[in-house]
């Protein structure tokens, strides 16, 4: 995709979603347990059911405090939906603890820090880095994976490496809107299966476009 640079890319796909009102970074470090709490939910679990169980879990037990005082049965319950619900309600406890036992009560605003809490990967970590505090973070999920990809962006077989080849093309103001746009436009049109290539604004440099039938 030679004729434009990634950052046009970016602009172009951000201005075929002006509609859709993309989310922006939060900046308020109050939110980051709950947006924690919910990108954990999120994993390997369709956005409609994170939504729904994020709120219930939240509304049982919005921070640290309370997360630690709840039952661990009763969260199970509350996050079965999700599946892995076990798994989830395990590492969302002992992420309480350890955020109450050695960061003070607060989530840690450094890669570092949140990487060393249970079940938190670079996803996630970057994910909280950009949304909530702000930071320059590249959160590489499988739409920004797919859609790098499939675009010549980057030629890579896993996020990591996605996420470091984008940031030698990107300069660091553009990190946190990359997964913004990307994740919208992967629902909208850049899709799994079936991508709207006719409605695509890429679709003359896109190097994987499914030509049109004659």
């Amino acid at each position: 995709m030679s004729e434009v640079t990634p950052s046009e890319i970016l602009n172009m796909m951000k201005n075929e979603l002006k509609d859709t009102g993309i989310p922006a970074p939060m900046e308020k470090s109050s939110e980051a347990f709950p947006v924690l709490v919910s990108t954990i939910i999120s994993l390997r679990t369709r956005d409609a059911v994170t939504r729904k169980v994020s709120a219930q879990v939240l509304k049982k037990a919005p921070d640290i405090d309370t997360m630690i005082s709840i039952d661990r049965t009763e969260l199970e319950l509350l996050l079965k939906p999700a599946g892995f619900y076990r798994q989830k309600a395990l590492q969302i406890k002992k992420i309480a603890d350890i955020l109450k036992s050695e960061f003070d009560g607060r989530v840690p605003d450094n890669i570092d820090n949140l990487l060393s809490l249970p079940g938190v990967g670079r996803k996630t970590a970057n994910f909280v880095l950009g949304m909530v505090f702000g930071k320059p973070s590249i959160c590489v999920d499988v739409h920004v994976h797919r859609i790098s990809n499939r675009l010549g962006l980057v030629t890579a077989r896993s996020p990591e490496e996605t996420e470091s080849a984008l940031q030698k093309l990107f300069p660091k103001a553009e990190w946190t809107g990359i997964n913004h746009i990307m994740v919208r436009f992967g629902q909208e049109i850049c899709k799994p299966v079936r991508p709207l290539c006719n409605k695509c604004p890429l679709r003359d440099q896109c190097p994987s476009k499914i030509p049109e039938k004659g």
